[in-house]
């Protein structure tokens, strides 16, 4: 559309005598008067170019063949003889075969074309034909280095989409490998607990059974997160930090004492400063069950203005045979998730034994994440959920299954109710 309003403008110009001296001129021969084939090429030097981008090398030689005619039957001089520069342009932007041998096929007819202008007598010279020359090889470079541009610029486009579509799987990568091996790994230390417990299985299994929901619930966040098309579905979605109470008592539920520490107060944060404060502790708490299953373990989180501060310790030896076969991406992953928010995660064993997680996000102060809206009281502390084989009077932890006492006059009253749960 563009190269047919170029043309049909070009054309209607190239008879305006008042724009005639704009033309090209190399000739600089006698005037003849204009005939009918005066006109016929004078429309050739500019109609070719409504194919100018589709087939350059074509128009240009059209255009090319026309100008040195209408130079060589010396014709007044008109506007539409522009339309080699433009040609020229276009070869250069738009040919992809053949560039070479097109412009040796020019610079040949060009020559030829000099030495019939002086066999008619030009009074030119050569360094005026030279000058000539070089202008034509200037539209030619002109055009040549916006197709360049343009190869490097789609270049860049794709190996930006290439390094995108990386991290986005990586992304991917992460949230599977942090939803599924710590779920399983729940999973797994319960169903080996209940296999010892014989006829008092039911809490067990119980637990087995709500952490397979839980892994349910996050692999659809998951997916929902992949259809999501806007940041605030995926800020619905996400885990919370507020979610933390349930991992830990999950990570009970498997049989590993911990003791969850909140200083501070909760502040808004952004949902990515959220997922990874979740993550942190999720994977912390993944790796002591693993590697120091029944030792103490301890979680504090510390609520800053500017940042969050986790700090994840264990009691258990730092070369113990983990419960459950490890890949070993999950700390590099939680690094490179923690780096990609300013943030610093630094793990490592703890001179006294045991081993340490410490992770620093900095804030993000942002619309409050769905689920996010409570306030945790300052340096409130939940007591240690360790388990222990049921047995006369045992303490049932927070969250699981109420075992009942023999001891008991009524069970259905003396009950334990899990936390959270309506009455």
């Amino acid at each position: 559309m563009k190269d047919g309003v170029l043309a049909a403008g070009l054309t209607l110009m190239g008879f305006v005598p008042t724009l005639s001296t704009i033309g090209a001129q190399l000739a600089d021969l006698p005037k003849r008067p204009a005939d009918a084939l005066a006109v016929v090429l004078t429309v050739a030097q500019a109609v070719p170019l409504v194919a100018r981008s589709r087939w350059p090398a074509a128009c240009l030689m059209v255009v090319g063949a026309a100008f040195a005619l209408h130079q060589a039957l010396s014709y007044p001089q008109t506007f539409a003889s522009i339309g080699l520069y433009l040609a020229l342009y276009a070869a250069g932007a738009h040919q992809v075969r053949y560039r070479r041998g097109l412009m040796a096929l020019m610079t040949a007819g060009y020559v030829v074309l000099t030495v019939v202008l002086v066999g008619l007598g030009s009074p030119n010279r050569a360094p005026d034909f030279f000058a000539f020359y070089l202008a034509l090889v200037v539209c030619r470079l002109t055009g040549g280095g916006l197709r360049r541009w343009r190869a490097e610029e789609a270049e860049r486009r794709r190996l930006g989409a290439e390094v995108a579509m990386a991290a986005e799987r990586a992304r991917i990568a992460r949230e599977l490998h942090d939803v599924v091996t710590h779920h399983v790994t729940a999973m797994v230390v319960q169903a080996d607990a209940a296999r010892y417990v014989g006829g008092e299985a039911g809490g067990g299994l119980a637990a087995i059974s709500d952490t397979g929901r839980r892994a349910l619930t996050e692999l659809r966040h998951l997916l929902g997160v992949l259809e999501a098309t806007g940041e605030s579905a995926v800020a619905h979605r996400a885990p919370t930090l507020s979610g933390v109470g349930e991992i830990v008592e999950q990570a009970r539920l498997s049989g590993q004492p911990v003791e969850l520490t909140e200083h501070g107060d909760r502040r808004p944060r952004g949902a990515d400063v959220e997922l990874a404060a979740y993550r942190v502790v999720q994977e912390a708490l993944t790796n002591a069950i693993k590697h120091a299953a029944g030792q103490p373990t301890t979680v504090t989180v510390r609520h800053h203005d500017d940042h969050l501060e986790i700090e994840v310790t264990n009691d258990g030896p730092t070369d113990a045979l983990p419960r459950v076969p490890s890949g070993g991406r999950g700390l590099t992953g939680l690094k490179e998730r923690v780096r990609m928010l300013d943030g610093d995660l630094v793990a490592a064993a703890r001179p006294h034994g045991g081993f340490s997680v410490r992770a620093l996000i900095p804030s993000r102060n942002t619309t409050v994440p769905s689920g996010n809206a409570t306030h945790a009281p300052k340096d409130a502390t939940v007591s240690s959920g360790n388990k222990t084989h049921p047995s006369r009077n045992a303490s049932v932890p927070s969250g699981s299954p109420a075992v009942p006492s023999r001891n008991a006059t009524n069970p259905s009253r003396n009950a334990a109710v899990p936390s959270g749960n309506a009455t």
